[in-house]
Parts: C-alpha cells; structure tokens; sequence
C-alpha cells in the first residue's frame, strides 16, 4: 500500500513540475497576467482539470515559479556579499556570481524582472517578500564585517537593499542586453553587450563602496 502511494506521490510531484516547466517555456514571450491555464496543461499533455490538482490558478502557479526562481538564490547573494578579498576583487566576484546566474537560469530571470511589476498582485507580493528576506539575509553578514563597525541597523538594511537592488537590476540588464545583441549582431555582440553591462555594474559597486567607507563622517 506504502509503495503505491509512494508512486503516485511521485507521479504527482512529476505533473506538478512539468506544468511549472511548462509555464516557465511560455512565459518566455508573455506575462503571467495573459497566461492561460489551458495553455500549460496543452504544453503538459494533460487534461485542464489536472491543474487544479496543484495549483488554485494560474496566480498560484506564478508564486510557485517564484520560489523556485529565488529561492536558490539565497546562498548566490550571501557569497557576492561576504567574499573575501581586497574591494576591487569583491567586486568582480560579485558581478561574476551574477552573471553566472543569468546563464545558468535566464527564464527563471526572465520571470522575475518581468513578472516583479507586473499585473498579478499575488506575485508581485511573492517576488517582495523573497527580496525583502535577501535584505535582511544581507543586512545581517554586512553587519559582521568589519567595515560595518559602527553601523545603525537601519542603516544596514538601507545598504543591503541597495546591494540586492543592484543585483537584480545587473541581472535583468545582462539578460536584455544579450538578447538585443543577438538579435542584431549575433553571439560576438552579445558578447560584448554583456561585458559593458557588467563593467558598468562594477563601476557602480565601487561608488557604492567609497560611500560606504565614508558613510559615518
């Protein structure tokens, strides 16, 4: 009995996973407010009433996509934050961890740059929520090094929110910089498209930085 309910506990959790991969494909050129619940099971091979099974609607599928899309991202914005190092090589590792993360997950980045002021509130509200639990996660290894000595806390959340504001502008920046040079110029523009965004976001981090240094004076 055990292992039947094992099975299709399975079963479900397979279904469960191809209709968010299968949302995930379709949202590569629409919004989430204009996705439609057919549309998913068709890509799935399943009948529209099978949706319902793991989802209450096609919003509850775009907070699952959320989790799933920042959820991993936790550890990634802890390392880009708490590298070691002199500034300049923080920087870079930072920016590198970024970039890295746009190849490995582009619709997953996609998703999110699209979908964090996009039409369906309950999203919106997921998307917040997982940046704001970053803030927080940032604010608090900012507040052990030692460049952070004599910090408000406030002040500290301020700075972590602007780190992983940062973070997220670089990388839906090398996601639409890719793509507007591929179009025209193939994989050597964006190349190179890439590369600018992440020279800007390193110039921008190291202004940060000098602030930071001078913030109490």
């Amino acid at each position: 009995m055990s292992h039947t309910l094992g099975i299709r506990q399975a079963q479900k959790q397979k279904t469960r996973q191809a209709l968010l991969d299968a949302a995930l494909g379709l949202l590569e050129h629409q919004s989430l407010s204009s996705l439609g619940l057919r549309e998913v099971t068709r890509a799935v091979g399943v009948a529209p009433a099978a949706f319902y099974r793991h989802f209450k609607d096609t919003a509850d599928l775009g907070v699952a996509l959320v989790e799933g899309a920042l959820g991993s991202l936790h550890e990634t914005i802890r390392a880009a934050i708490v590298t070691t190092g002199g500034s300049d090589e923080r920087i870079d590792r930072a920016v590198d961890l970024i970039a890295a993360h746009v190849r490995a997950h582009p619709a997953h980045v996609r998703f999110i740059a699209r979908e964090r002021h996009g039409g369906v509130a309950p999203v919106r509200e997921a998307i917040g929520v997982q940046l704001r639990r970053f803030a927080d996660e940032v604010a608090e290894a900012l507040g052990t090094d030692p460049e952070s000595r004599g910090w408000s806390a406030a002040d500290l959340r301020m700075l972590a929110g602007v780190y992983v504001d940062h973070m997220v502008m670089t990388a839906s920046a090398i996601l639409e910089a890719g793509a507007d040079a591929d179009a025209d110029g193939g994989e050597e523009a964006a190349r190179r498209a890439e590369e600018a965004v992440l020279a800007t976001a390193r110039r921008q981090l190291r202004l940060v930085t000098l602030g930071r240094r001078h913030w109490l004076d």
